[in-house]
């Protein structure tokens, strides 16, 4: 009787709290939403923030507060957001930085346990550029005609996804001997290239489209596993004689962990239709960006796939932040 008593309170425990959350989703949003951005104002990052943030104000009918909080590669507004209240009125937008940071950060957010993934919004990728003066069809011809092997290249910083894919990629060639330029962020990278301060930038296509399109710089390849619409005619890595590497840069919305699985699909569904309306589309177009809708809980699978494939490569390259 004592098992039978203990298995009912049991049972009726599981009903109150699914009462709980069923009714938390019925009435949320209670109050404006803060969404943390991990970078500064006027990035991508900022940007899909505030597109999405106002179309979740007008769907619920509350205030949505965009908050910059920028630092340490992206680990400072995750670590406000993780340790926020799991209700789904705080939300995070960060990039690929949160996968990496896991691996090669010490005391980064684990975004599989931490946080709660709840939409990816938008990818681009990942390419290696270089001054239109440059006469190598692909990156394998450019790296072969440099002298023993060396030549310069940069990237948005240390640790960056194109900075460890670099690496990643280039110490598969035996005989080569590059010198990583690193900036911070935003067009330097790229502007080196342009200024022939050094050989070869690795960016994403938001960055240097403008450059792209004007003809200043010319794409030896892009990193992923099959040629991509917008340049159809850059070989892939693979193609150049490469490993086969995809690096998208992706910015994406999280949640607190522990967030009612009603909310984060509610959150899911909303951010999905914000993505979905033309005016966002073209704006993301427009930078370069292809905006994403999918499930919760396909965007978990792929975190905990991007989570395996950076811890990888930072073992391989060797690189930490700190």
């Amino acid at each position: 009787m004592e098992r039978t008593g203990f298995v009912g309170r049991l049972f009726a425990g599981l009903l109150l709290m699914g009462a709980a959350a069923m009714a938390a989703a019925q009435t949320y949003p209670g109050r404006p939403l803060r969404v943390v951005v991990a970078f500064g104002p006027g990035g991508i990052a900022d940007t899909i923030a505030r597109l999405v943030g106002q179309k979740l104000s007008e769907r619920f009918a509350q205030p949505v507060v965009v908050d910059n909080r920028a630092g340490a590669g992206g680990t400072v507004g995750a670590k406000l957001v993780a340790a926020a209240s799991p209700d789904g009125h705080t939300l995070l937008v960060i990039t690929a930085a949160v996968v990496v940071n896991a691996s090669a950060a010490k005391g980064a957010v684990d975004p599989t346990a931490e946080l709660t993934p709840v939409a990816l919004a938008a990818t681009a990728p990942t390419v290696f550029a270089v001054h239109r003066t440059v006469t190598a069809k692909s990156l394998m011809e450019f790296v072969r005609s440099t002298k023993g092997g060396r030549f310069t290249y940069s990237t948005a910083g240390v640790g960056t996804t194109e900075h460890l894919a670099s690496e990643y990629v280039f110490r598969a060639v035996p005989g080569l001997d590059p010198m990583h330029v690193p900036f911070q962020g935003g067009l330097a990278p790229v502007t080196a290239v342009l200024g022939q301060q050094v050989d070869l930038t690795t960016t994403t296509v938001p960055t240097a489209i403008q450059f792209i399109r004007q003809g200043a710089l010319r794409v030896l390849a892009v990193a992923s596993l099959k040629r991509i619409a917008l340049l159809p005619d850059v070989p892939t890595l693979a193609e150049a004689g490469f490993p086969a590497f995809e690096n998208a840069s992706w910015i994406a919305f999280f949640a607190p962990a522990n967030t009612p699985p009603a909310v984060v699909a509610t959150l899911n569904a909303e951010i999905n239709n914000a993505l979905r309306q033309t005016d966002v589309r073209e704006r993301l177009a427009t930078t370069g960006f292809d905006p994403h809708t999918g499930t919760q809980a396909g965007f978990a699978d792929f975190v905990r796939t991007e989570v395996g494939k950076w811890s990888r490569v930072v073992r391989a390259t060797g690189i930490m932040l700190n």
